[in-house]
């Protein structure tokens, strides 16, 4: 018969209801992550004397207990991102960043957005403090979207004029001329993953205004050509789907008080092959240039629904 030992006594009375979840939900999530299974009492955790978890379970329902005592409440994407990044080097940055919400944004809808791993708020500091950032990493890291977010809470505190929303169109299979409609029905449909930032931050009616007026803009890559973009945040989404002189095009927009933020994915370049990517070209060359920051996401930041970051060590295992 399996024998089972404390490893964590709980201090806050009542907190392990708060940690296991509704239906034991997020307890399960755990001893997934683990796989071993966790025997969860009104004052303590217990596991299997054999297991070779015993100090970073303990870690977990001690940092999980702070973060609830501080009337955060938890979620399951909260849970899996903390079992993926947590370390007793950074718990107690984990405990600040769940305790101590930055808030950046209070959306239309009035869903408040924060950075929610320590990669986001990296990114969101490293927005304050350069000039031009990239973000790069896989797809549901929050690159784009706290990007727009960004974008918006800056221009409600009226620190730039302007945002501009940049995709390069990649055809893929059908040339633009042989689609039906005029020129902007024919992009748009590439620019929807901005639109839908701008409408959850904004709501549609807000982003139609402000379009209107030129204080929004959403334009493909071809349309910065001689252009110089001042007192405004432009962000350029999809990078990797950018020659080397679209990259060096755009990044040569930049204006007096304004910041550039790029944002793609190294692993899912859609350009011809004999083109060279100008996103991967840019971090060769760029990384160490005054004001400029790269800040890397990785699978672990994936804050989609869980099982997207399973697919994604699935295609890396299999170099893909």
């Amino acid at each position: 018969m399996r024998k089972f030992k404390a490893v964590y006594e709980f201090i806050y009375p009542k907190s392990e209801r708060y940690i296991i979840g509704p239906g034991n939900k997020f307890l399960k999530i755990i001893e997934d992550h683990f796989k071993e299974e966790i025997l969860v009492t009104f004052d303590e955790v217990k596991v299997s004397e054999e297991s070779i978890n015993q100090d970073q379970i303990a870690l977990i329902f001690q940092t999980l207990e702070i973060i609830v005592s501080n009337k955060y409440e938890l979620n399951e994407i909260d849970i899996i991102n903390i079992l993926n990044n947590i370390s007793h080097d950074n718990a107690k940055q984990i405990i600040e960043l769940y305790s101590k919400k930055e808030i950046l944004l209070t959306t239309n809808s009035g869903r408040v957005i924060y950075p929610r791993t320590l990669s986001q708020k990296l990114y969101v500091n490293s927005l304050d403090n350069n000039d031009v950032v990239f973000a790069v990493g896989p797809a549901g890291t929050g690159k784009t979207f706290l990007a727009v977010m960004y974008a918006v809470s800056k221009l409600k505190d009226n620190e730039y004029r302007k945002i501009v929303l940049v995709r390069p169109v990649v055809e893929a299979g059908e040339k633009l001329g042989y689609l039906p409609g005029d020129l902007k029905e024919k992009i748009d449909p590439y620019l929807v993953p901005l639109y839908d930032g701008l409408y959850e931050a904004l709501g549609k009616e807000q982003v139609e205004k402000l379009l209107d007026k030129g204080v929004l803009e959403v334009a493909p890559l071809a349309y910065m050509r001689g252009r110089t973009l001042e007192n405004a945040i432009v962000i350029l989404d999809e990078a990797q789907n950018t020659s080397i002189l679209q990259m060096k095009m755009f990044l040569t927009r930049l204006g007096f008080n304004s910041k550039m933020i790029i944002t793609g994915d190294i692993t899912q370049i859609d350009l011809p092959h004999n083109t060279s990517s100008g996103l991967v070209h840019a971090l060769k060359i760029l990384d160490s240039v005054e004001k400029l920051k790269v800040v890397h996401f990785n699978k672990h930041d994936v804050m989609r629904h869980p099982l997207v970051q399973k697919i994604i060590e699935r295609y890396d295992e299999n170099g893909d």
